[in-house]
């Protein structure tokens, strides 16, 4: 296995480590004893994982180690580094944290997103799954609405407004993009011929 290909591993393994110091802190929070180490043990965790998609992508790159695993296993990566972000800060007890419909709106596009590939894959043979800006966009709104509840040390009441703003923002551009890589499906669909009547069909 190649060192960049280790580096994408590892930054899977972090996550588990980050959900677990975000629901320990959480925990305190609740009980009233507020520990903030824990809080930072995510933050610190969270930074770790992020830092290390851009060091294996450069290794990867400049160093001759792109393998067919990496390919696949860094999106991933990435996909479930940022997913994690969003539902463990939805659902455990942070001071501003991210609304629980806002995770299930996330989920949801990727439930899509996922089935419309299989769906493609299965009847037409190959998906066509060209990057979108609005993806790019969603998914960089997305991770500033995580990275913002973790550096959030100062909001202990409620959300701040503009962090409210944010993330309706990344829920628009998540509808958006969605609903473009929907379009993009059923135009593949159609294209293939998967979408009219079968002629043999009694």
């Amino acid at each position: 296995m190649t060192l960049a290909n280790k580096i994408t591993v590892t930054r899977l393994l972090l996550i588990p480590v980050f959900i677990l110091f975000a629901a320990y802190y959480s925990k305190s929070v609740e009980s009233g004893a507020e520990n903030v180490n824990f809080r930072i043990g995510a933050l610190i965790v969270f930074a770790l994982a992020s830092v290390s998609d851009a060091i294996d992508g450069y290794i990867a790159r400049n160093f001759n180690q792109s393998t067919k695993l990496g390919r696949a296993l860094d999106p991933v990566a990435d996909k479930l580094l940022l997913l994690s972000g969003i539902i463990t800060l939805s659902i455990t007890h942070w001071h501003a944290g991210l609304p629980i419909w806002f995770a299930v709106l996330v989920i949801a596009r990727g439930v899509i997103i996922i089935t419309g590939v299989i769906i493609i894959h299965y009847t037409a043979g190959k998906v066509k799954m060209a990057p979108l800006i609005s993806s790019k966009i969603c998914t960089f709104l997305q991770l500033s609405c995580v990275c913002w509840v973790l550096v959030d040390f100062w909001s202990t009441e409620a959300r701040p407004l503009i962090l409210d703003i944010l993330i309706w923002t990344a829920a628009a551009f998540t509808l958006l993009s969605g609903s473009q890589y929907v379009a993009e499906g059923i135009s593949q669909l159609k294209a293939s011929g998967h979408t009219t009547p079968d002629e043999d069909a009694s």
